[in-house]
């Protein structure tokens, strides 16, 4: 992640110093200013993609939240509208097309950017898989560390495999594909994936959620992978306490890494600057079609 200059916005914040996260001191300018800082990296996740963002005008510690798929009475010209071929005549969908697009999500309040697995160039054809490991509340760290590295040994018979913090609890396991295979294949994948994992460790992971057995166990939830499912965007700031977000990572540095929530805008900075190499840089030269 070598340091570069900060991409230009013609979007103008109104009430920059609104706070979005109080106790942390995160403003909306502050947001801004950590997107144009990730914005190389974070771009090929969230342009033209199929987008369902989750406002919270007053910030994280305001009752109103809106998860919205479609626009919203005053949204920004930056932030367009497109019809979804499997329904054109219904509600547009939501995407951006640039930095300025980035720009007037934070501008609205956008604390969360939820991509398709596709590219509204290609809707039918996804690009990535990902596997979303869930810990269940009495799960140690080292044993999510554990499953993702269980995951990506699974993948890498004849896929590649990346790794970020969902800026949740767990982790995301993510796999650039190029595009051939329709939705029902690759979910399809995703699922056999996660069904063999339970079946192999019944003690350890679930294919399915459900909540009376999750104790002690880590959901492999595949369901991300289906037509209009999403997953938090690399890079992607979540709206919960500590400002973290969901953050890239080299396979040796999750060995080391503390927590799930161990990346916040508090220090992602000091990241930029002692880890200069994106660690996806290379995600989707990696791609392979999905046999």
């Amino acid at each position: 992640m070598s340091p570069r200059t900060p991409p230009a916005s013609d979007v103008s914040l109104t009430h920059p110093d609104r706070l979005y996260w109080p106790d942390e001191g995160v403003t909306k300018q502050a947001l801004a200013d950590y997107y144009a800082a990730v914005w190389p990296f974070m771009a090929p996740h969230v342009v033209n993609r199929p987008l369902a963002l989750l406002r919270l005008p007053d910030g994280i510690k305001a009752q109103q939240r809106f998860f919205q798929k479609h626009a919203w009475k005053g949204m920004n010209p930056h932030i367009k509208e497109i019809a979804d071929p499997q329904d054109p005549d219904g509600e547009k969908l939501l995407r951006i097309a640039d930095f300025n697009g980035l720009v007037a999500l934070v501008q609205s309040a956008v604390l969360e950017i939820h991509p398709w697995g596709t590219t509204t160039d290609d809707w039918e054809r996804p690009d990535m898989i990902t596997m979303d490991l869930d810990p269940g509340e009495d799960v140690a760290w080292s044993a999510v560390i554990a499953a993702a590295f269980d995951v990506k040994a699974r993948l890498e018979a004849r896929l590649a495999a990346f790794v970020k913090t969902s800026g949740g609890k767990g982790l995301h396991v993510v796999t650039p594909l190029a595009p051939k295979a329709g939705w029902t294949e690759v979910k399809d994948f995703a699922h056999s994936l996660a069904e063999s994992m339970s079946a192999d460790a019944p003690q350890k992971y679930l294919a399915t959620a459900t909540k009376a057995k999750r104790s002690g166990h880590i959901y492999i939830d595949y369901l991300r992978n289906g037509r209009g499912s999403t997953a938090v965007a690399a890079y992607s700031t979540r709206a919960r306490a500590g400002a973290p977000v969901s953050m890239p990572l080299d396979w040796q540095e999750l060995q080391e890494l503390a927590g799930p929530t161990a990346f916040t805008l508090a220090n992602v900075a000091q990241r930029l600057e002692t880890r200069p190499k994106d660690p996806w840089g290379d995600f989707f030269d990696a791609a392979v079609p999905l046999a």
